[in-house]
């Protein structure tokens, strides 16, 4: 029997209507802010990722599907292409491609869909995953960040999951952050031997990313590393106060995290995770901010933006815990007793259907007895039961599967009948 890839899995049509109730919940809120749905492709050109996200980056160096695109003879080296490993850079490639800054550069999207990393799989981390995203273009405001935090926290509650908090930081600007950055390396030269083969490698190229290492002689050598938001420029102080004085306004809870950084290279000013402990240490169920030079950086104007992404299958999970959703029973359940009954009682299954009556039909040729079990075993709320007596009396007999009562349906009517009954 072949099995699921490593890393892989089904999503089964007992999960499905919690994870269409999320996605549900979610545009409904997003739309109401003004978010309009984009729809990118799965596969980008390497290259994207590479400038986007950052070569030193584990992301780029260890977790991409990246392959050769073979295009024909004539092409003299294969083009790398690249399973998307999240969502930004593509919805970034697009706003510019598409020219979406002419005219009125604020725009606002959201997208929902899967994203590809060869990482180690654990449980709620899989090789292909879920991602809810949502991004501003176009405004560089502090209040665009707080937009952000406050969606994700009421997206949680209206979900069933209140006990959220936001973890704040601040990552400074290209302005601040050079300075900041000679000041961290020289104390991470000072611990260079504590350090591991990836830190080792990174403290040149990005120290940053040293701060996000997970290993634990790592984080314990970089306890008492300067602090970013201890060396923010005035402009990077003012904007970081308005988000916090703001969510503060709007009872939002956060807690100032000085080690939060973001594991890719685009981010600048606000960055934000949103964590929860209904999952234990696996807290952080979303996470963003600001990156306003990366338009610029992929080839666009110079313009603004901040955005974030939701891991689904760990919402789903949590969510699945505080409020478990139930698989949707059918309203009807038609129970043809003979050939010829079911040959007539097949056209009102699919009338009903088209009507928007929830229904199902057995189209073999079992027992009334057994059609009731399985009527039972799906959860049907009524049982149309038609044999041979109900066709020459011309009335089919529906049953309330929870009081039991019975009434003659006449065959004449039957469809706008039951469309009104049970529609």
């Amino acid at each position: 029997m072949i099995q699921l890839i490593r890393g892989f899995r089904d999503i089964l049509p007992s999960d499905v209507p919690l994870w269409q109730r999320i996605e549900q919940t979610a545009v409904e809120l997003f739309e109401a802010y003004g978010f309009a749905e984009i729809r990118i492709p799965i596969m980008e050109k390497t290259e994207l990722f590479a400038r986007s996200i950052g070569e030193t980056t584990d992301i780029v160096e260890k977790e991409m599907y990246t392959f050769a695109d073979r295009q024909g003879a004539k092409q003299k080296a294969d083009e790398l292409l690249t399973l998307r490993p999240e969502a930004t850079a593509s919805i970034v490639r697009a706003y510019i491609q598409h020219k979406m800054y002419a005219g009125d550069p604020l725009h606002k999207f959201y997208m929902t869909g899967p994203m590809f990393r060869r990482e180690r799989p654990q449980k709620g981390r899989y090789r292909q995953f879920y991602q809810i995203d949502a991004e501003i273009f176009g405004t560089g405001s502090a209040y665009a960040d707080v937009l952000l935090i406050s969606m994700l926290t009421e997206l949680l509650r209206r979900l069933g999951v209140d006990d959220t908090k936001a973890h704040l930081n601040s990552l400074g600007c290209p302005e601040c952050r050079p300075a900041y950055r000679e000041t961290l390396t020289a104390y991470i030269d000072a611990r260079a031997d504590r350090l591991c083969e990836d830190c080792q490698r990174r403290k040149t190229r990005n120290p940053l990313r040293v701060l996000d290492c997970k290993v634990t002689a790592c984080r314990e050598a970089m306890t008492q590393a300067p602090e970013l938001i201890d060396h923010l420029c005035d402009a990077c102080r003012d904007h970081f106060a308005i988000v916090t004085e703001s969510l503060a306004d709007l009872s939002v809870p956060y807690v100032l995290d000085k080690r939060l950084v973001r594991g890719l290279d685009y981010y600048t000013r606000t960055t934000f995770e949103i964590h929860t402990e209904v999952l234990g240490a696996q807290s952080a169920v979303a996470g963003g901010g600001r990156y306003d030079g990366l338009v610029e950086a992929l080839g666009g104007p110079s313009i603004p933006a901040s955005g974030f992404a939701i891991g689904f299958d760990r919402l789903a999970e949590i969510v699945a815990q505080k409020q478990p959703a139930a698989v949707p029973a059918p309203a009807l359940f038609i129970a043809p007793i003979g050939e010829e009954a079911r040959a007539r009682a097949f056209p009102w299954f699919i009338e009903l259907g088209q009507a928007g009556v929830t229904c199902d039909i057995e189209m073999g040729g079992k027992s009334l007895k057994a059609q009731m079990k399985r009527a039972n075993r799906i959860g049907a709320a009524h049982v149309l039961i038609v044999g041979e007596t109900e066709l020459v009396q011309g009335a089919a007999i529906l049953r309330d599967m929870n009081t039991k009562a019975q009434q003659a349906v006449p065959l004449e009517r039957l469809v706008a009948t039951l469309v009104a009954e049970l529609g």
